[in-house]
């Protein structure tokens, strides 16, 4: 019997117990890696399918979801707040374990947790922001803890605790962009960046507007420049603005990839050169972009529809940076014109509506060249941009933001802010002189900066939902003018009473309802104490 509970007693050698793992250093940065592989990746640029910039041409849930049509027990509701709740669970872990682990640098224990601090700020973020009251965790369960079955934290709560949790993080984390072996780690302008995005989320503007500034005042970050206002905004996402290359100082927490060992589809995905691209721009998204004279569209005598060519002309240099032109150059093979009469089929010149197999099909005429790495395009799976998670640009843009709902926004704070942000491309100047001279809204001046910057980054459907503005994905979902393209006459294809393109129609949105996702199903039926969101 004594030799058979030493064989009963023995650690599982198959699998990590917290016995014998949390010892060393080298414990703690391979767990804390482990926690770095569950962040969003093109999951990320996957969720501005849930707003109004960008169109899946087919079925696709989070699509789905922002047209607000969708039941509770749609696969996404759940599979996010269960994924979510997995990577908050390793966290945790991680945070109950490390104190013990010895450590070959000093501080390099509480460096190594705050960097899982923040990571579960951020998955928390993500929860919150999509479900509301949430049940907040701060250690791991088993399946008899009564903590399973308790009600739901409030919000309010959830976002004292993260904020805290993102202070306590940032004190211990290092000022300078993480290097070297370090690329890519969580730093202090990082947690001090979810910090701003969260209170301004909820409107904590004072507390978002000095998480901004203590970033800028960090000194370490600049937007990505490369001296050519026409191609470097688009340049930062391409495989020349890796973290990795070494001249991106702008990026302040991303996914990284690498080539052979992890790897993404999403340039692919954008100009998919066989089928119907994935990602592509909306009606909505194109006519957002300022003219050359920093006048809307509707009040610039620089805009013109009269062809399709000519609405690229004279904008904001984010739009030809974002959104392909004519006589760029694409991955996406044969465009709209007959094979005969394409000579070159490395210049775009032409959207392609109907589906042939030569060549990339838009759904709303228009494609994206933000995010697209050329070399990419025509392999599957072989894209290793880095993703963008937070940016020195965001950061800018929660500062002037934040300044502006605390009625303090002067001219000097958009000099340092958003005027940097259009520099950098060539644009003129936000100027709030101008901007009352010609019956410009303030906010909504700052509100479409935020949507060019950000286009296809992720943010749309967080921005929306937090500026009460949820009519917008209500919406029908638009694209170029039929009487561009004469194919587009047939009664095969729906137009708006103003003659554009209409390529999805069945959208509602119902306040307060869809401003928060339902609690899922399977989630309520195994804790009914976790009620249901309104209107569910």
């Amino acid at each position: 019997m004594a030799s058979c509970s030493d064989f009963l007693d023995r650690v599982p050698q198959d699998e990590i117990v917290n016995e014998t793992y949390w010892k060393t250093q080298e414990h703690l940065e391979m767990a804390a890696t482990a926690i770095y592989s569950r962040v969003k990746a093109k999951n990320f640029v996957d969720m501005e399918n849930l707003a109004e910039n960008t169109m899946w041409p087919t079925t696709n849930q989070y699509k789905d979801i922002g047209s607000g049509v969708f039941p509770v027990t749609q696969p996404t509701v759940n599979s996010e707040w269960a994924n979510m709740y997995r990577d908050v669970r390793e966290c945790n872990a991680f945070l109950e374990n490390y104190a013990g682990a010895s450590e070959n640098q000093p501080g390099a224990k509480e460096r190594l947790a705050a960097e899982v601090r923040v990571i579960r700020a951020l998955a928390y973020s993500f929860l919150t922001s999509f479900y509301g009251d949430i049940p907040l965790l701060t250690k791991t369960l088993n399946p008899d803890d009564p903590e399973l079955y308790d009600d739901r934290t409030p919000q309010s709560e959830v976002v004292d605790f993260l904020l805290g949790d993102l202070d306590a993080a940032a004190a211990a984390l290092p000022s300078a962009i993480p290097t070297g072996q370090n690329l890519g780690r969580v730093s202090k302008g990082t947690a001090l960046t979810l910090k701003s995005r969260i209170a301004l989320t909820y409107g904590r503007y004072e507390v978002a507007e000095q998480a901004a500034k203590a970033v800028m005042d960090l000194g370490v970050y600049e937007l990505y420049n490369t001296g050519d206002p026409q191609t470097n905004y688009w340049e930062l996402f391409t495989r020349a603005g890796k973290l990795a290359g070494g001249r991106n100082k702008e990026t302040i927490f991303a996914r990284l990839h690498l080539t052979d060992v992890i790897m993404h589809n999403l340039s692919r995905e954008i100009q998919v050169p066989d089928q119907f691209a994935r990602f592509v721009p909306t009606r909505s998204l194109v006519e957002s972009y300022l003219c050359a004279d920093g006048l809307p569209i509707d009040k610039s005598p620089l805009y013109s529809d009269a062809a399709y060519a000519d609405v690229f002309k004279n904008r904001d240099p984010r739009m030809t940076q974002t959104i392909l032109v004519p006589g760029d150059k694409w991955g996406g093979r044969f465009d709209g014109r007959p094979v005969a009469q394409n000579p070159d089929p490395t210049i775009f010149q032409v959207p392609k509506f109907s589906q042939d197999g030569r060549g990339s099909v838009t759904t709303t005429g228009y494609y994206y060249k933000k995010y697209v790495e050329p070399s990419a395009v025509g392999l599957v799976s072989r894209d290793d941009n880095d993703i963008h998670h937070m940016r020195y640009a965001e950061v800018l843009l929660n500062y002037a933001e934040a300044r502006l709902e605390q009625n303090k926004l002067t001219q000097a704070d958009l000099d340092i802010s958003i005027n940097l942000l259009r520099d950098r491309v060539g644009m003129v100047h936000m100027n709030l002189s101008f901007l009352a001279q010609h019956g410009m809204d303030i906010r909504a001046e700052i509100r479409r900066e935020r949507r060019v910057e950000l286009a296809l980054e992720g943010h749309r459907y967080f921005d929306v939902r937090r500026w009460q503005q949820g009519e917008l994905l209500g919406r029908d979902i638009e694209g170029v003018k039929a009487s561009w393209f004469p194919q587009l006459n047939a009664a095969t294809y729906r137009k708006s009473t103003d003659g554009h393109l209409v390529v999805q129609w069945t959208r509602a949105f119902e306040s307060p309802k869809n401003y928060l996702w339902p609690v899922p199903q399977t989630q309520w039926e195994r804790n009914p104490n976790l009620g249901q969101n309104p209107g569910w």
